[in-house]
């Protein structure tokens, strides 16, 4: 399992990865500021949902249950940053 604070790092690089290529598509695509923003803003927000998940595991007594929502967080981040990336690219090809 990985520590604490290298899944926490792991997140802040995937969320500054959307934020950046938003930033990016702003810069190209102005008319279409409005809906940029949105997915900057749901990036934000899942950062600190993943955050206080990563902060509060489910039962920390049993090492098992632990993994699992280790394990399960992980698989919903790179979930969710790829959805993040699905919906900037969309938005900026429409």
């Amino acid at each position: 399992m990985a520590s604490l604070r290298q899944i926490k790092k792991d997140i802040d690089y995937l969320v500054n990865e959307v934020v950046y290529d938003c930033y990016l598509a702003l810069y190209f695509n102005s008319e279409k500021q409005e809906d940029i923003v949105k997915v900057v803003e749901e990036a934000v927000e899942a950062r600190n949902e993943f955050y206080e998940m990563a902060n509060h595991p489910v039962e920390k007594h049993n090492k098992s249950l632990v993994k699992k929502h280790y394990a399960f967080l992980r698989n919903e981040l790179m979930d969710r940053i790829d959805g993040l990336f699905d919906k900037l690219s969309k938005t900026v090809n429409e």
